[in-house]
């Protein structure tokens, strides 16, 4: 019998990220370039696939937060890593179409519930400061990233069962690390929680949800990344495998400055940290109108993942801030779910916009749609900050 914890290890966790990332990365810049080049699929259909499984991960997510506050974390965890699993397995021997695209609906909704509980058993954990965990697990999920982006680059071309083999090992032992690992015996003060959140339903916090629509819109730029721009950057001439070393340029910068960036942004309020990387991630996106050699792409991804490493990791430590106790798996899932939505959404809008428009629109589009929800969201919070000073003082 494995023996059951009162603490999950942050290694664990941290292993857990970094595995699981690496494997959804094998997928993502995969289906439009394979889709589109290989089964000779268009654009529009590529991107139709990329909302469905990005609506399965939604589903995912919605599901194991849920059940990650109402029935087993544990059991949660196991079901949805071997969801993925089977799906990989399968896609190493039969990955024609329709049967890509179904798999990759099984593997979403699996992948979604996955870093749903990524982020709910992180936030239960004592021996370190939430920020922190989720500092150090956000370099993690974009180790993962690199890892996955830049094999894919590279073994697309040896053949597509290869490729599909070494996603499998990376979840298989994903699989065994949650069977072994992720057997936590959470403290009565969580079992009462669970009580009192089956009396009824809570209030939505109307900042946690705008701190949602802001990732929204950022991982709908986000996912141009991720899909759109692999297929752009190809139509210019510049090859698949100087797409993918951009990951690789990513996942360097992640690993070197996010541990600066961790030390000065201790000194800073979550919600300013946040800001701050939003507006430069921003205005990357809409530098990407000018981006017609690799150099201008190099650049863009540069300041890209300044912007992401200042604002990314703190959004859930700072949703977790703003959470009753028993409500960390219901927010946690609401927020994985709004970068699954935002994901869907992007490769979609990609798709359809460079059909019936330019770059140009879609970049700018793209830009302004995360300036509009960071102002709605600087409104609200000053709003509820002298609400909550006017409070204190009366």
């Amino acid at each position: 019998m494995i023996k059951e914890r009162t603490e999950i290890r942050f290694s664990s966790v941290l292993i857990y990220s970094l595995l699981l990332n690496a494997g959804a990365a094998f997928m993502w810049p995969l289906v439009t370039v394979y889709m589109h080049d290989y089964l000779g699929k268009s654009m529009s259909l590529a991107g139709i696939v990329l909302f469905l499984m990005s609506m399965m991960m939604v589903l995912g997510s919605y599901v194991a937060g849920v059940l990650f506050d109402k029935w087993s974390p544990y059991k949660t965890a196991v079901l949805s890593i071997l969801t993925s699993t089977i799906g990989i397995a399968i896609l190493v021997f039969f990955h024609g179409w329709p049967v890509f695209g179904i798999m990759l609906m099984f593997v979403g909704f699996g992948d979604g519930a996955g870093l749903t509980l990524l982020n709910s058993y992180s936030t239960t954990i004592k021996s370190r400061s939430t920020r922190s965990v989720f500092n150090i697990i956000y370099i993690g999920n974009n180790l993962g990233v690199v890892i996955g982006t830049l094999l894919t680059g590279f073994l697309l071309d040896k053949g597509i069962s290869l490729l599909f083999s070494v996603a499998l090992i990376f979840y298989v032992i994903l699989l065994l690390i949650t069977i072994f690992e992720f057997n936590v015996k959470f403290d009565l003060t969580r079992k009462r929680n669970r009580k009192k959140a089956a009396q009824g339903p809570r209030r939505l916090n109307r900042t946690i949800l705008l701190i949602c629509l802001l990732v929204l819109s950022l991982y709908i730029s986000y996912s141009l990344w991720e899909s759109i721009i692999s297929v752009h950057m190809t139509s210019l001439g510049i090859s698949f495998e100087k797409y993918s070393l951009l990951w690789t340029l990513n996942g360097v910068m992640i690993v070197t400055l996010q541990p600066l960036v961790n030390r000065l942004g201790s000194h800073f309020k979550l919600s300013t940290q946040t800001y701050v990387g939003v507006i430069i991630f921003a205005l990357a996106t809409v530098g990407l109108i000018f981006a017609r050699q690799y150099t201008a792409f190099i650049m863009a991804m540069v300041f890209t993942t300044i912007g992401e490493i200042i604002a990314f990791p703190g959004m859930p430590t700072w949703i977790d801030s703003l959470s009753a106790p028993e409500d960390r798996g219901r927010y946690q899932g609401m927020f994985n779910a709004f970068v699954s939505i935002g994901r869907a959404l992007g490769p979609v809008i990609g798709g359809f916009v460079l059909q019936y428009s330019t770059d140009t629109v879609l970049f700018s589009f793209s830009g302004a749609l995360i300036i509009f929800f960071l102002i709605i969201l600087v409104i609200r919070n000053k709003k509820v900050a002298n609400r909550a000073k006017l409070n204190t003082n009366n």
